[in-house]
């Protein structure tokens, strides 16, 4: 718990910190990256160069600042537990956690100038190690469950075994442990990082990719859009390398799988809803399904560009076979040519029309795309009862849903 002198400071304090947040983290990005530039690998630099990552930090350091004074919010475990597994899939230590003390607290005074007091920092500071200490303590914990020895590599070198074009922007691989030994299991929902050397002296980067195939098999497999810039954007430099530069036989470094998230539910009814490449957490949770629990009640509604562009819709049928209880509805934005051979699936034209899709009583909900896309979906969802702790979702990059 906070102090009750630094709790008051915050307080006064919170206001000028939430209005200077995002110049705040990007002053604290800055000295960082210069004084330790090593730390930049870590970093998604797209998401750097668009200001998503500054953007993110500083809501939450600011929403967890409101969290220990007392304001009301969403509850703050479940953003902890996605802060931690993410830095425990980018091999986050201990010993880092100083370095961005010391740079953040530095970017406030920074910023605000003469009205940090000694006062101010000291309650700021308490802040900071807070938060550092609970994600230290629940990335601690993270690594040991994954086998990861105090201290040891998390990284573990992985042959691709297979390689195949699920369609024009979209390819899957089939990995396999580099040193022969077992392929660990995981639940639906988890993903791993994927670092990649790239060319040109770029240097490293690291993304996270959810494992698409089936957990307990003898492999793992992650399916990979590759994202082509918009609007001035630049093209994905990782999703990029892995669709011209690499081809079975070649070894890919990742981590142990991660994520807070089971997109099986915990029981009852279960409904999966996806668009574009957020299909790749539904599509494991069916395959688990299928093994496990059968009979489950399953609704899958995934939303697509276009028939053409929804990939792994060769696997449903086969799916849907072994899954009796398991209903498909699709939209396509463009639904012309929707060949639905073997499958069962109510095909709508445009985008996803959430207050169409089905909802029964008690059910779980697991939700994967874009964010305006899940926002629409969770809205809709929350208005007709179902409750928010029963909606997980998985976010692609920083950010978190709206309370």
């Amino acid at each position: 718990m906070l102090s009750e002198s630094s709790a008051a400071v915050v307080t006064a304090t919170l206001p000028a910190v939430r209005a200077h947040g995002e110049a705040i983290t990007g002053r604290f990005y800055q000295r960082m990256f210069d004084a330790h530039p090593e730390l930049l690998d870590l970093f998604n630099r797209g998401n750097q160069a668009n200001g998503q990552q500054k953007a993110a930090l500083a809501a939450a350091v600011a929403a967890y600042a409101g969290h220990l004074t007392g304001d009301a919010g969403a509850p703050w475990g479940p953003v902890l537990d996605r802060i931690a597994h993410k830095h425990a899939s980018l091999g986050i230590t201990a010993t880092q956690y100083p370095i961005v003390g010391r740079h953040l607290l530095a970017a406030v005074g920074e910023v605000l100038g003469d009205a940090v007091t000694a006062s101010v920092a000291a309650a700021w500071d308490e802040v900071y190690w807070l938060l550092a200490c609970e994600l230290i303590a629940r990335e601690a914990r993270l690594y040991a469950g994954a086998g990861v020895p105090e201290g040891g590599p998390v990284w573990r070198d992985w042959r691709v075994t297979g390689r195949a074009r699920e369609t024009t922007d979209v390819v899957s691989f089939t990995l396999a442990p580099a040193d022969g030994g077992v392929a660990p299991d995981f639940t639906p929902g988890s993903y791993v990082s994927v670092a990649v050397d790239l060319d040109g002296g770029r240097g490293r980067q690291i993304r996270q990719y959810s494992l698409s195939g089936r957990p307990g098999a003898d492999r793992w497999r992650i399916t990979v859009k590759r994202v082509r810039g918009t609007a001035g954007a630049p093209d994905g430099l990782v999703s990029g390398h892995l669709h011209e530069r690499v081809a079975v036989g070649d070894t890919l470094r990742l981590s142990p799988a991660f994520g807070e998230v089971d997109a099986t539910g915990d029981g009852g009814p279960l409904l999966l809803v996806s668009a574009g490449i957020g299909l790749t957490p539904a599509m494991a949770a069916l395959a688990r399904l299928a093994d496990r629990d059968p009979s489950r009640e399953v609704t899958l509604a995934h939303a697509d560009r276009a028939p053409a562009a929804h990939a792994l819709r060769h696997e449903l049928p086969a799916l849907q076979e072994r899954l009796p209880n398991l209903t498909v509805h699709l939209w396509y934005e463009d639904a012309v040519g929707a060949d639905l051979t073997g499958l069962k699936a109510e095909v709508s034209p445009g985008l996803v029309e959430p207050e169409r899709i089905p909802v029964a009583t008690g059910v779980s909900a697991h939700l994967c795309g874009p964010i305006p896309f899940m926002n629409a979906v969770r809205g809709d969802l929350l208005r007709r009862g179902v409750p928010a702790d029963r909606i997980a979702y998985e976010v692609f990059g920083p950010g978190m849903l709206p309370a």
